[in-house]
């Protein structure tokens, strides 16, 4: 699990693969992330949009922007969490994920980035 906390805000990533939606022999790899978001700040904020890069490992870049996660822009209090899972197809076994989150403060309206760690994205059999 990878960890990375911007202005109060904790951002930790688990990828793991989805075997049962890869099929290698066509070079599709399917990966899942779960992602917690934890309010460590004394502001309460909401998330309103992300931004994403995926990397894969034969050099092909990807960006991906939208609004909220996964159809939610979560409000967090003050040592509130939330978490949520997507995934994220490839064309090769190996490749990695990073971003931010455009984040606002509620009481004041002032919008922030946070950083999301990067973590590589990587089938086991990758391990030997």
């Amino acid at each position: 699990m990878r960890t990375l906390t911007t202005k109060g805000i904790q951002i930790s990533v688990e990828p793991f693969y989805l075997p049962h939606e890869s099929i290698p022999m066509q070079h599709r790899y399917v990966h899942a992330y779960r992602i917690t978001i934890q309010n460590r700040s004394s502001s309460i904020v909401q998330l309103l949009r992300r931004h994403w890069y995926i990397v894969e490992s034969n050099g092909v870049q990807r960006e991906l922007e939208g609004e909220g996660v996964v159809g939610q822009q979560p409000v967090l209090a003050p040592g509130e969490s939330h978490q949520y899972t997507s995934w994220c197809p490839m064309m090769t076994d190996v490749g990695k994920m990073y971003g931010t989150f455009l984040m606002v403060k509620t009481e004041d309206g002032t919008n922030f980035e946070v950083k999301i760690p990067e973590f590589k994205l990587y089938p086991p059999f990758k391990m030997n």
